[in-house]
């Protein structure tokens, strides 16, 4: 299984970021850091890694501010949710169509 937690260090060489920008998302709790078993240092988990992400592209490629980069992250978890949302109501339908079509061959 993959890694699940980086170091500081690590997300600036992985991201090429600075400490500052890091320091940003975190001030506006965009990331946060965890503490693990592991080591003492307190690290970023894989979410936080999908977050850093985001916002290396939509802030510094795309020159979006942390409250526009905020709107961007809360409708991308509202696209997410309304997806599961629509999985589960296409699970139950098909679900409802598995047993009528037993039922109409029985």
């Amino acid at each position: 299984m993959g890694k699940k937690f980086w170091s500081v260090a690590e997300i600036i060489e992985i991201f090429n970021v600075d400490q500052n920008f890091i320091e940003d998302l975190e001030k506006e709790n965009i990331i946060c850091r965890v503490s693990t078993e592991k080591t003492s240092e307190k690290s970023f988990s894989l979410n936080d890694m999908e977050r850093l992400r985001l916002a290396k592209i939509f802030m510094h490629e795309m020159d979006v501010n942390i409250p526009g980069f905020e709107v961007i992250l809360q409708m991308r978890q509202s696209m997410i949710d309304m997806r599961k949302q629509l999985d589960t109501i296409l699970e139950d339908i098909a679900s409802h169509l598995q047993i009528a079509l037993k039922d109409k061959m029985d």
